[in-house]
């Protein structure tokens, strides 16, 4: 194990999961970090995520203090005219950003800077331990803002996965040094020389007289075959990988070449899908294991394989920081201490194509009479595929959208059958769940590792718990 005189002293032994939409919010990745651990926010539909809590929760103290310290005041200045001055009450609709696209600009992109840097600047506050923010490659329209945001802000890991971001590093070398930058932007049938096929961003407007410095990048990648692809690629350094195995929360990778699925649908992994972690030390970097890490035994086997040490979601996911609805976390932590919660790999549920892990949670889009009540909406976007429309202009579709619009847009019928709106529902399970115009809200939907069980051993004499325990739990008061 890694001790207090190794070489690697200075790299977290432990990184806490980047949860979205806002599981992994600052109060989380605060006390995460303010043990010198990797405290993660989730970048995953910020923008949303703090428009809609300045309509809930207006400005305190602290808020207010990062606010003042935004290098662009006229930006502070229109959002909390638009969203911050009026409470919402009751079941009265959130006043949401409009969805974004290639074209976005002015205060839909001032909102996902000032977002980012918000909650990675809350969660750095009162302590020297080292933060970061987790993307999601997949989700490409507001990358940039929310990188540049984060930079402003201090941060000091950015962690991405959900596709093979080899961009990335380079990116973030620039945005680090004030300047431009140009990302790629898949558009289904569009050439990727194409000129719909790229974003750009300046991060000029936003910038004060603050030196800036770049973060380090960690891939999250599921083998060691895209380990060596991203290391290989990457227009810039890659300072380490996080390898998730296929029990973790959330999206997973699919499994290798063809594979079969076992009798409740679930995709069967194989030999293929096996990590070669000697393959992975030979990349000279370091590296963390996610996916069912739930007691100290498992941190021990990382560091045993090579490891620098483990990423841990699902315990984090349930503790009093967590931004899980406290409600809704309730209800799984008492169904968790009392019985058992199942978790299935859906290969339908989400619109992005990848696995997708559900919790079966009662009252949530689990439920499969829930699911077939609410009316089909996509009004968020962040996952929506930008394709190239016949007359060489670039359109958005989403296999969660109402299926006659999907359909109009070139959609195929088979994959809207079972997908669900992720944004939506995740946006509930964090407690910012939009209200309908007939009064209903829209229903969460639970993800968790596959070894959600096992919370119940931090359970033991007590109804709730609180991520030092998790820390302490996982060996933290040996490691450190």
């Amino acid at each position: 194990m890694t001790g207090p005189n190794s070489p690697q002293q200075a790299l977290p032994w432990l990184i806490q999961g980047g949860m979205g939409i806002a599981i992994s919010g600052w109060p989380l990745a605060r006390a995460v970090a303010s043990t010198g651990q990797l405290g993660v926010v989730s970048g995953t539909a910020i923008d949303n995520v703090f428009v809609r809590r300045l309509q809930d929760d207006g400005i305190d103290d602290e808020l207010q203090a990062v606010l003042d310290g935004f290098p662009a005041q006229g930006v502070v200045e229109d959002i909390v005219y638009k969203y911050g001055t009026v409470r919402r009450t009751g079941s009265q609709p959130y006043r949401s950003l409009p969805a974004l696209t290639h074209a976005s600009t002015g205060r839909s992109i001032d909102a996902i800077v000032l977002a980012s840097y918000v909650d990675v600047a809350l969660a750095k506050m009162g302590h020297r331990g080292p933060v970061g923010i987790n993307l999601l490659t997949k989700v490409q329209l507001p990358t940039a803002a929310a990188l540049c945001g984060a930079i402003l802000a201090g941060v000091d890991y950015v962690l991405m996965g959900a596709g093979v971001p080899t961009h990335i590093p380079g990116v973030l070398e620039q945005l680090s040094l004030g300047r431009p930058v140009v990302l790629p932007l898949s558009v289904t049938g569009a050439a990727s020389d194409s000129p719909v096929a790229s974003l750009h961003f300046d991060p000029t407007p936003y910038l004060g007289a603050a030196t800036l410095h770049r973060p380090r990048f960690i891939g999250i990648v599921s083998s060691h075959v895209l380990a060596a692809a991203l290391a290989k690629r990457s227009n810039g350094p890659v300072d380490g990988f996080v390898v998730e195995r296929p029990s973790a929360g959330g999206h997973n990778a699919p499994p290798r070449g063809a594979f079969a699925v076992d009798d409740e649908g679930n995709p069967r992994y194989g030999e293929r899908d096996v990590v070669d972690f000697g393959v992975l030390a030979d990349l000279g970097v370091p590296f963390w294991i996610g996916g069912g890490i739930t007691s100290a035994l498992d941190v021990r086997d990382a560091f045993d394989l090579g490891a620098s040490g483990v990423q841990v979601g699902t315990l984090f996911a349930y503790c009093d920081e967590s931004g899980m609805d406290p409600d809704l976390r309730q209800r799984v932590l008492h169904d968790v201490k009392c019985g058992s919660v199942s978790v299935s790999t859906s290969l339908r549920a989400s619109s992005t194509g990848y696995p997708f892990k559900v919790a079966a949670v009662a009252a949530t889009i689990s439920d499969a009479g829930v699911y077939a009540q609410r009316t089909r909406k996509c009004d968020l976007g962040y996952l929506r595929e930008a394709y190239l429309k016949p007359d060489g202009t670039t359109g958005y579709r989403c296999a969660a959208e109402p299926v006659d619009a999907f359909l109009r847009k070139g959609g195929s019928i088979e994959v809207t059958d079972g997908t669900t709106c992720l944004c939506n529902g995740l946006m509930s399970t964090c407690g910012l769940g939009q209200y309908r115009a007939d009064g209903h809200r829209e229903p969460p939907i639970v993800t968790s590792g596959d070894e959600i069980n096992n919370i119940r051993q931090l359970l033991v004499g007590r109804e709730s718990y609180r991520a030092s325990d998790v820390i302490a739990h996982l060996g933290g008061d040996r490691l450190r």
